[in-house]
């Protein structure tokens, strides 16, 4: 049977909700000035935690995207990823209608779902019994009800499912979607990732993993990756949501193409469950298979924006997988941490990234990494320290590598 050719596919829209702003723009502009959005915790009383910080999201109100009863029967991570999905459905100025909707898919990652509702209806059921518990908890819980919310609100009737692979969530949605599209299964697909796990029971679970940040009297200056006195990552929240179409669909409606994506690589440690491969074979693996699919060689990264969540084996790490796979040229690219400013936002990870890097292309701006005060001669490249630098970049790499040893890597150029 003869292959139908490959699609091209490009991103034509994009929605953030973040803890430095609820938009793309006012997200971009914190990112570049090196702004950060860690701060005490308001979401509930963790005083009685080594880790007191996060960074939340702040003044977000659902009703500006959803009608009261809608909101009511959605948790926070869901409402995040109907308002991030909504902006970026504005800006790609696409509309969903009949003729449409049986070509448009969802593909949408988060990594825990609604731990918040689990927590808060667990503590009715031992209080006032189960019958007691909000008829809707099930539909609020589940990591799925990302995809399906969004595909309800907005008729999208093709492929649909939810990728659940820890911190690499969004990446690997990103990355399912645009097989799909390069497949022919869809014209269009709606992707990215949404997190809101900060709540008791979520801050307990990472804090007995001794996996957090617990430099508390000074938040903003918390999240540290490749600093050697990095000390865990910061807790977060977000959403962020790519329009992905195939380059046919997206020229024949006029649509503004903000970025190709040429290439997506993905792979297993196979090595521990939260403890990433200490020689990043893993890592490296599926930043080659991303630079394999997009049929480019090592010299032509401009760029990387690393997965850097600032624990000491995990930055290690990923600094040992770009030297295997770059060699000395490691040493030439710049990369930089979005999580030094926006902590770790977990599922909806390697979706804000891959907007920061779309827009590093695009203004040709790399923001810094902050924080960064004392090298560690482990991680030795260079990390755009404290300043956000001006650099031509063309063709750029995004890093996401989840517990389990989940890797997934996209490879982002600029268009045309």
């Amino acid at each position: 049977m003869k292959r139908t050719p490959r699609q091209r596919v490009v991103v034509t829209g994009m929605g953030a909700i973040t803890p430095l702003g609820n938009n793309v723009e006012e997200y971009w502009q914190n990112l570049k000035e090196g702004r950060s959005g860690a701060a005490p915790i308001t979401l509930f009383d963790a005083s009685a935690y080594p880790t007191r910080i996060a960074a939340e999201v702040k003044n977000f109100d659902p009703s500006a995207y959803l009608e009261p009863k809608d909101a009511r029967r959605m948790s926070r991570f869901i409402q995040f990823a109907i308002a991030a999905t909504k902006m970026a459905l504005e800006q790609a100025r696409l509309t969903i209608d009949e003729s449409l909707r049986d070509e448009v898919g969802v593909i949408y990652g988060s990594s825990i779902g609604s731990l918040t509702t689990t927590e808060k209806e667990t503590r009715v059921m031992i209080e006032r019994g189960g019958m007691k518990i909000n008829p809707f908890f099930l539909p609020m819980m589940l990591s799925n009800m990302g995809a399906a919310q969004i595909a309800r609100f907005w008729g999208a009737r093709g492929p649909n499912f939810t990728t659940v692979t820890a911190c690499a969530s969004a990446t690997h949605a990103i990355g399912e979607a645009v097989e799909t599209l390069r497949r022919g299964a869809a014209k269009v697909v709606i992707a990215g990732g949404s997190e809101a796990s900060i709540c008791e029971l979520g801050l307990a679970t990472f804090s007995v993993l001794r996996a957090l940040t617990t430099r508390n009297e000074e938040p903003t200056k918390a999240s540290r990756p490749f600093d050697l006195n990095r000390d865990g990552l910061l807790p977060a929240e977000g959403a962020g949501t790519l329009i992905l179409e195939t380059l046919e669909h997206a020229e024949s409606r006029g649509a503004t193409i903000l970025a190709e994506v040429v290439g997506y690589g993905a792979s297993c440690d196979a090595y521990h469950m939260v403890a990433p491969d200490p020689e990043g074979y893993g890592a490296a693996l599926a930043i080659r298979r991303a630079l394999d699919d997009a049929g480019i060689t090592v010299d032509e990264v401009d760029y990387i924006n690393a997965h850097a969540t600032a624990t000491t084996a995990g930055d290690i790490a990923e600094t040992l997988a770009l030297k295997l796979v770059f060699g000395e040229r490691a040493y030439a690219i710049p990369i930089s941490a979005t999580k030094s400013m926006i902590g770790h936002t977990m599922g909806a990870g390697g979706a804000l990234e891959s907007i920061a890097t779309i827009m590093t292309i695009r203004e040709g701006i790399i923001h810094p990494t902050i924080n960064w005060e004392t090298p560690d001669p482990q991680c030795d490249l260079d990390c755009v320290p404290n300043r956000a630098r001006r650099a031509n970049v063309r063709t750029a790499l995004c890093n996401s590598f989840g517990f389990g040893g989940h890797n997934a890597v996209l490879v982002f150029r600029a268009f045309p």
